[in-house]
């Protein structure tokens, strides 16, 4: 059964067109995170860096906020769609950015939407 137009579905069910993060699959450490499913297409492009989170950290949907020394990977996925994840530097398990998530028009917008965002998170000096 399909809800009406404009209705709101139920709390276990999920909006059709919304995008699921992975369950909570870990995978081996120095690996990158598991694809997170956009339209079914995998990462094709990322990025990576390092950084230290300012004060308050970095907000992740997955875990709340995380600081210190981190890493952040900026990924691109074959519809265009681009996710940011960051992990504690070496770790294995790794948090998808709160709001890290928008649609590029062009690939090779992939470089500097990665130096904004580490811009943004990196505050070595607070």
């Amino acid at each position: 059964m399909t809800a009406p137009t404009g209705a709101t579905p139920p709390e276990n069910q999920t909006p059709p067109g919304s995008q699921t993060p992975p369950g909570s699959q870990t995978p081996p450490a120095g690996q990158p995170p598991p694809a997170y499913q956009t339209d079914n297409k995998a990462v094709v492009d990322s990025r990576t860096a390092d950084l230290v989170a300012g004060p308050g950290g970095v907000m992740t949907i997955d875990v709340g906020v995380i600081t210190g020394d981190l890493t952040l990977r900026t990924e691109l996925f074959a519809n265009g769609d681009v996710i940011l994840r960051v992990q504690y530097k070496d770790a294995a398990e790794w948090y998808t950015v709160q709001g890290g998530t928008a649609h590029l028009a062009a690939p090779a917008d992939l470089d500097a939407v990665h130096t904004i965002a580490l811009g943004l998170l990196n505050r070595p000096l607070g």
